[in-house]
């Protein structure tokens, strides 16, 4: 007596069940703190600041990363395209990118969007013709305040003699 095996029939095909989950990405805390990451504020500085804080940067690591979220995005493409404009720099990356943000506004959280952007900026062939070096064992950070000062020095002598 043959007996006869039933076999299932295939189910039918259909795309599977997938679940979209987002979820911010964590850095490892070396890549948080790299050594040449500028975050720029378009409240805190002053253009120039983060212009010759850039140069200092690209002179110690050959390459500065400038990163800025929301409204300061436009002073992070200004200081690239200065730096890029003079000769100084050249473009080697840039990653922008959606990051979510609670905001607590009428007692409750919600959920926005804020834009980010990062440009990883190179030393041009002609960079160390056009800075000189710094020699004087000051931080980047000094230095650049220091420049930042004197140009702001040099304005205000200016408009005193026209005045």
């Amino acid at each position: 007596m043959a007996m006869e095996v039933a076999t299932p029939a295939p189910a039918p095909l259909t795309a599977p069940e997938r679940n979209i989950v987002l979820v911010p990405s964590v850095k490892s805390s070396a890549e948080s703190h790299k050594k040449n990451r500028i975050q720029v504020s378009n409240t805190k500085k002053p253009l120039f600041f983060y212009v010759n804080l850039a140069k200092r940067y690209m002179q110690q690591h050959n390459e500065v990363e400038l990163s800025a979220l929301g409204m300061a995005i436009t002073t992070v493409v200004t200081i690239s395209e200065i730096l890029k404009n003079n000769g100084l720099a050249i473009e080697k990356k840039v990653l922008t990118s959606t990051v979510g943000m609670k905001d607590e506004t009428k007692g409750r959280m919600v959920q926005k969007a804020k834009a980010s952007i990062e440009i990883v900026l190179g030393k041009s062939d002609k960079f160390d013709s056009l800075v000189p070096p710094v020699t004087n064992g000051k931080t980047p950070e000094e230095v650049a305040k220091a420049e930042t000062d004197a140009a702001i020095e040099a304005q205000e002598e200016a408009a005193a003699t026209e005045a």
